[in-house]
């Protein structure tokens, strides 16, 4: 168990701090939600989450095959419904990987970016579509 504390500072303003590290993160309502939009807001932190979730897993699955991704870019594009409740309602993610689309565990790649933990805990709602790109 990960224990995540959280401070709310006012004025839409959050900073989490990460038990096992320390490290720390703040949030801030988007501009469009009476915030600053200075920092991530809490949806954006899915987005990402789910963007660094699939490349930590790909990146497990390279290593574990002796794949080099390093240089692997992956762009996310968030959604916000426009009815109530706010809600994400879709992600867009672009993965640019640095190896060719005729690889041999190319499918091996996809299946674990496509099975990360994020991606099973984000609700069936949102619409998830990811475009991939591949090495020439």
């Amino acid at each position: 168990m990960v224990e995540i504390k959280i401070n709310y500072d006012g004025q839409l303003r959050c900073v989490a701090q990460h038990g096992p590290s320390s490290s720390a993160l703040e949030t801030d309502a988007p501009v469009d939600n009476k915030g600053r939009g200075e920092s991530y807001s809490p949806t954006d932190l899915v987005a990402t989450a789910l963007g660094t979730c699939m490349a930590t897993i790909m990146g497990i699955v390279a290593d574990q095959k002796g794949i080099d991704l390093g240089g692997m870019k992956i762009v996310v594009e968030k959604e916000m419904s426009s009815d109530l409740p706010r809600r994400v309602s879709v992600l867009h993610l672009q993965i640019d990987v640095p190896v060719s689309e005729d690889h041999p565990d190319k499918e091996a790649l996809v299946q674990g970016a496509l099975n990360c933990p994020v991606q099973h805990s984000i609700h069936p709602d949102i619409d998830v579509r990811v475009a991939w790109s591949w090495a020439e």
